[in-house]
């Protein structure tokens, strides 16, 4: 439910600043910030060095986050949130199943299932 209300607070935001990139800061800020404290207050801090062990790609994870958070301030008013969603969903679980089947970021393989295509295939159909 409450990722359902992101977007369309954003694009409030956005209303107000006039432009979808600021209200995408003050979102992504305010996330960063409050995971600053629960980082804080569960001791789960990592040090300097762990960040710059990870792979490279790791950094794609915050510019989809940028392009997720922007794009449903964009694309929001024009087919609605219910719509903007299951468009999202499809896509997801579209891009899922792939990465499962190929094994994609070092997770386990798992492979294409009737069931998984049959589900893609309704949640295309809820889109049309």
């Amino acid at each position: 439910m409450l990722f359902a209300c992101q977007a369309p607070i954003n694009t409030t935001a956005a209303k107000a600043f006039g432009a979808p990139y600021p209200a995408t800061v003050l979102s992504i800020g305010i996330a960063l910030v409050a995971s600053m404290f629960v980082m804080f207050f569960t001791k789960t801090t990592s040090s300097v060095m762990e960040l710059f062990s990870l792979p490279r790609w790791v950094i794609f994870g915050g510019l989809i986050g940028v392009l997720v958070v922007t794009g449903g301030i964009v694309f929001i008013p024009v087919p609605g949130v219910a719509l903007y969603f299951v468009c999202s969903i499809a896509g997801q679980l579209a891009g899922s199943v792939l990465l499962d089947h190929v094994g994609a970021f070092k997770l386990s393989v798992r492979k294409f299932s009737f069931t998984k295509t049959a589900g893609i295939f309704i949640t295309f159909g809820g889109v049309l």
